[in-house]
């Protein structure tokens, strides 16, 4: 085996001493495990020897950071595999329904030698249905579950959120609360779970408060005309002189009242006009051509001292420079890779 793990040895992090097997999966499957490694778990992945794609490792060096690896052929070294997985405590596969059967390690096959395991299996369209053997990626996911639609780009066509809304947000972040939940159980009753994390399933779920504005009658299924959507021209973003982006999202009347008047137009469009759709287009030209006449920085400067809901739009580049981000050390260098640095963070409770 090789890898460093950097967080296992730390006592303070929940999931020290917990043992996380990962046997296959691109995206959300190595994401999860790095999360699972970032709360503590030690954590090892399954490379086929001499099969690790110099292009996909290079994609994953952050997603892999702190794991150790196993150069070992489900096939070929099936008795090893089940032997690691009779001491492991979550299991994470990302293949397609019914091929880790075919290899001899599904649920049933590592049931025999762990009982408590839990089996974390992530997919895009889940273990069943008619979409199930169907092949897709992220936007393909986000599409059917009704949450890409009403993100649109000034073109109406729909724009897909990277891959965090999906494999991420829909995918991993899902893929980890049932694991978890099911380590719980295990704990308390020596019963291993089977989790069936889809990130169709995931991504309809994080519809959730659409799905309730739309029950009640407060979203219009014309898009780019919401609170949420960029209907609004106070939640939204605005070009800057130079060529940079600000996001505002006053939305409660006392930030909207903030927002106007720093930008000087509390009488045209004050807070009595702030819900008043009708005359949303016209205000968000008028916002535009207001933040078009000053640099983001010079704009950072401007809401420096107002409570009004207002952030710059920061590039993946600039992180590292950004003084809120720097202080929390959000971020980190680490051998010239931008790195997002563990989340959430944990202190002991206290009485004092």
């Amino acid at each position: 085996m090789s890898g460093e793990s950097n967080t296992v040895s730390n006592p303070a992090m929940p999931l020290s001493g917990v043992r996380v097997l990962t046997l296959g999966g691109i995206g959300p499957v190595p994401f999860a495990a790095m999360l699972l490694n970032d709360l503590g778990a030690s954590v090892t992945r399954v490379e086929r020897p001499g099969g690790a794609n110099p292009m996909m490792m290079a994609a994953h060096a952050i997603l892999y950071r702190g794991q150790d690896v196993a150069e070992l052929d489900l096939k070929a070294d099936h008795d090893q595999v089940l032997e690691m997985l009779a001491n492991t405590d979550i299991v994470l596969e990302g293949f397609r329904p019914g091929v880790a059967e075919k290899l001899g390690v599904g649920p049933a096959d590592v049931a025999h030698v762990n009982p408590k395991i839990v089996y974390g299996r992530m997919t895009g369209w889940g273990q069943d249905g008619p979409m199930a053997d169907k092949a897709g990626h992220d936007i393909n996911y986000i599409a059917l579950s009704g949450a890409l639609e009403p993100i649109t780009g000034s073109d109406g066509l729909p724009v897909p959120p990277l891959n965090m809304l999906g494999d991420f947000g829909g995918g991993s972040l899902y893929l980890v609360t049932g694991v978890l939940s099911g380590l719980y159980r295990a704990q308390l009753t020596g019963q291993g779970t089977v989790v069936d994390a889809a990130i169709v399933d995931g991504a309809a779920h994080l519809t959730a408060m659409t799905q309730s504005l739309r029950a009640s009658q407060a979203w219009s299924p014309k898009r780019g005309t919401n609170w949420l959507d960029g209907g609004a021209p106070w939640y939204r973003t605005y070009r800057t002189a130079d060529d940079k982006f600000v996001s505002v999202g006053a939305l409660e009347p006392q930030f909207y009242a903030e927002l106007v008047r720093v930008l000087g137009v509390e009488d045209e469009c004050g807070v009595d006009k702030q819900f008043d759709m009708k005359n949303w287009p016209a205000m968000s030209e008028r916002f535009a051509a207001i933040f078009a006449t000053k640099t983001r920085a010079e704009w950072v400067d401007a809401f420096a001292d107002a409570d009004a809901c207002f952030a710059p739009v920061v590039g993946p580049h600039e992180v590292l420079d950004d003084p809120h981000l720097a202080a929390r050390g959000t971020y980190a260098d680490e051998h010239g890779a931008v790195a997002p640095q563990p989340a959430p963070r944990f202190s002991a409770l206290t009485n004092h």
